[in-house]
């Protein structure tokens, strides 16, 4: 009886998640804006889950990761890009502002809206500007670290 429960709400939550807030049409860009060079100020990002999936469907060496961000008051999550780094980014509580160089004005996201993140010139940062912190939910796709394997201690007798 639980499984067709936890269906049922996966799928309503699935269902009223929005799209998150977009650039106002009369505001996108066709040429890339300069935008600041923002630090990374007051975010958490722990691991949630990682999945190996190296090897499937022909793929390279990639994870597929789950975060939990949050994001403090007036925390910033730094310029980064997308350009070969897919992502969604769920706002799971509060509401961020984000800078991108392909909107002329910032672009508000509020609890419950959904965001992708990918694509040639996908550069921005996000920043809490309330009083409140913010919660996100990110899952995007990371080649996978080449292991650097330990070199031998040196011998302590060795001149």
């Amino acid at each position: 009886m639980k499984l067709p429960m936890i269906a049922l709400l996966s799928v309503g939550l699935m269902s009223t998640g929005a799209l998150a807030g977009q650039c106002p049409a009369d505001q996108v860009l066709t040429e890339p804006r300069v935008i600041e060079e923002a630090p990374d100020v007051g975010v958490t990002r722990p691991v949630l889950h990682e999945v190996d999936m190296t090897g499937w469907r022909g793929m390279g060496d990639f994870h597929l990761r789950m975060r939990l961000l949050t994001v403090d008051v007036g925390g910033i999550v730094p310029t980064h890009s997308h350009e070969d780094r897919p992502s969604i980014v769920y706002v799971l509580s509060g509401e961020i502002v984000e800078h991108t160089e392909f909107c002329a004005v910032p672009v508000v996201h509020k609890t419950g809206e959904s965001s992708p993140e990918f694509g040639a010139g996908h550069r921005h940062w996000w920043a809490n500007e309330t009083d409140q912190p913010v919660v996100l939910i990110s899952a995007d796709v990371i080649p996978v670290a080449p292991k650097v394997e330990a070199l031998p201690m040196p011998d302590p007798a060795m001149p």
